[in-house]
């Protein structure tokens, strides 16, 4: 099978965990057939000094010209003095847009060899974490209008969150087909005690409801939710929220698996053209030192092989390779253990990649 993948390297330690996960992609495509070509893209920081804009309209045209996007990371300090408007975030917000991808979908799972290093206490971990959440991607206060105004005499800012029923519908059917296709239970998060959008999030909801008996459908205020993670991580299959919620809920839920560095995502829209990329940011102050973690990345290219590609038993075979690596105890630095860390190898970035590639061969 043939694939065209746009690749997006981007900024901080980007280039070091994107060039990991392809060479992982080659051992892949030479154990079972297949070819993936590589399109690079610029886009963020590096876009911005290359081209003065954050992703200009040909780049663009790559991503939604590919069979899938590969991205690492974009942003750091080097661009915060740069006009809202060309900040490299701005560059992720208009791909997304572009490519109509309006779900992201992001695991929260522990990996029993790491469950000492989450933070929450092993009684528990011990209960599972196993989770997903459903984001909205390209609607709510993240695209909607944002101006600053002087009234009387100060500085006022403005942000507008909108959603249509339509919006919530689709990502709706989302979180009820992943719930069908897991342990058919979806938890809708909204903030309905105080937001006209998540009254009508809340409506529609329950509308769709009827349409899926087979799913236990629960509400939960955000507030609730982000307690409720760290308390009892356990209860949750699958949470759908909104764009601002879902941001902030998913970082949250990533961290009580043990490392941000270990989470892929996928963002999926009408089409298989799927963007994926790990939830970490660019991490500017290790780039260049070989010591990030590649495991996100790697595994955001094995969610593309299933999910994008129909690639089912290829990307098992990564997520087996990545839990044999484990197995053996070799760890990057944010998954080393606090206890017992004599008992685990500690490696760089690119070491992993390689220790992961010979459990492919």
């Amino acid at each position: 099978m043939q694939k065209k993948i746009a690749v997006i390297r981007g900024d901080g330690i980007g280039p070091e965990i994107v060039n990991e996960a392809l060479k992982v992609l080659d051992v892949i495509a030479k154990k079972y057939g297949h070819t993936f070509t590589y399109d690079d893209v610029d886009m963020g920081g590096n876009a911005i000094d290359k081209w003065g804009e954050p992703l200009p309209q040909a780049m663009l045209d790559k991503c939604v010209n590919s069979d899938s996007v590969l991205l690492g990371a974009v942003g750091g300090p080097k661009w915060n003095s740069v006009p809202g408007d060309k900040r490299p975030e701005k560059g992720l917000l208009k791909l997304r847009a572009g490519m109509g991808v309006y779900s992201n979908n992001r695991p929260a799972k522990i990996w029993p060899q790491l469950a000492d290093a989450s933070p929450l206490k092993p009684e528990i971990v011990e209960k599972g974490i196993d989770f997903i959440i459903v984001r909205e991607l390209i609607g709510g206060v993240y695209f909607g209008k944002h101006e600053t105004n002087v009234v009387n005499g100060e500085k006022v800012a403005t942000d507008i969150m909108n959603y249509s029923e339509s919006e919530i519908e689709r990502i709706g059917r989302i979180g009820f087909e992943t719930a069908q296709k897991r342990n058919h239970k979806l938890c809708s998060v909204e903030k309905s005690n105080v937001l006209d959008t998540s009254r009508l999030w809340n409506a529609t909801m329950h509308r769709l409801a009827k349409e899926y008996p087979d799913v236990e459908l629960t509400d939960m205020l955000v507030d609730n939710c982000a307690m409720q993670i760290v308390k009892n991580p356990a209860q949750f299959d699958v949470i759908v929220t909104e764009n601002m919620f879902g941001d902030i809920l998913s970082d949250e839920a990533s961290m009580i698996t043990g490392s941000i560095g270990m989470i892929p995502s996928s963002s999926l829209g009408k089409t298989s053209c799927g963007l994926y990329e790990p939830i970490h940011g660019s991490a500017p102050d290790i780039a260049g030192q070989d010591i990030a973690n590649p495991i996100g990345t790697i595994l955001s290219a094995a969610m593309m092989l299933r999910y994008s590609f129909d690639m089912a038993k290829e990307a098992d075979d990564i997520e087996n390779a990545v839990s044999k690596v484990l197995d053996k105890g070799y760890r990057c630095g944010d998954i080393m253990p606090a206890h017992n860390a004599d008992k685990c190898t500690k490696v760089g970035c690119s070491k992993m990649g390689e220790l992961i590639r010979q459990e492919l061969i």
